[in-house]
């Protein structure tokens, strides 16, 4: 194997590993999720990609491909939800997150990581994590990165329009209680899914945040998520087998980045100069 979970680890096997591993941190949400599907879909689905790109990567390892030894960390399963508070969630202030990510991330720091990555499963975690990867390659000699899970796929390219649950619909990609997220949970959580309450029916004007008015704007409005009853597009369509695909590009585009992760991250190895190397003749 490539990864070890860190909450199964004796502290001198954390120390051990610190020096070469990536740490891997992935975080998620609890907040409502429409009608059918659990408070904690995000961070069911964080975990769901970690659990099968370190799979895939323990893969490779058998196969005797050179992979970087991966320390997992315990999913954070609170983010920062206050849009979703108009139906139930449970929300850290974004200060607060970012004080909480500030201080896991120095903690590894202190116990001797160089590399960490964080994993995302939440639309609302997404610029606060990113923003406390930055400040931590600021204070501490580390390489960090952070992704969202659903930004990655096998290719690197962006989502094909088959993806959608029909032609021409990737813009439902990945939408929020959706077609996407369930689809994902009836491939990841079958039994959590209610999927007698799956259909939603479109709300009109769309929500600016899912649709902005001009493409690059970001637009929020008052009231938005509570109008469009938590969901933002009908999720009555989703299925398992999509499910199944759109989780294995997620774990395979995963995979992928971890090891380009590491590839840009590895200390550089000293060379000698030959002039440096003694002539032993």
């Amino acid at each position: 194997m490539t990864h070890r979970n860190l909450t199964e680890a004796t502290w001198r096997e954390t120390r051990a590993a610190a020096a070469d591993s990536i740490a891997v941190l992935p975080i998620g949400s609890q907040e409502q999720h429409a009608e059918h599907l659990p408070m904690g879909t995000d961070t069911m689905l964080a975990d769901a990609v970690v659990s099968r790109a370190l799979a895939l990567l323990d893969e490779r390892v058998a196969a005797g491909e050179d992979v970087p030894g991966l320390v997992r960390l315990p999913t954070l399963p609170y983010g920062h939800s206050p849009h979703h508070l108009f139906a139930a969630a449970l929300t850290l202030s974004a200060p607060v997150l970012g004080l909480v990510l500030d201080e896991l991330l120095d903690s590894l720091a202190a116990c001797g990581y160089r590399r960490v990555l964080v994993v995302n499963g939440h639309g609302g975690n997404d610029e606060i994590m990113r923003l406390a990867v930055k400040r931590f390659a600021l204070r501490a000699d580390v390489t960090a990165a952070a992704c969202s899970y659903w930004t990655l796929t096998d290719t690197g390219e962006p989502e094909a329009d088959a993806d959608g649950p029909d032609e021409g619909h990737a813009e439902l990609v990945p939408g929020h209680a959706g077609w996407f997220e369930t689809s994902l949970m009836l491939a990841a959580q079958p039994s959590l899914v209610r999927a007698e309450r799956a259909r939603h029916a479109p709300v009109e004007p769309p929500p600016l945040f899912d649709k902005p008015p001009y493409p690059g704007l970001t637009v929020e409005r008052h009231g938005e998520w509570e109008r469009v009853g938590g969901a933002t597009d009908d999720a009555a369509g989703a299925d398992a087998a999509h499910g199944e695909r759109l989780l294995d590009r997620r774990a395979r585009g995963l995979a992928r980045a971890v090891l380009a992760f590491d590839a840009a991250s590895r200390p550089p190895r000293m060379t000698l100069h030959p002039s440096h190397v003694r002539n032993r003749s």
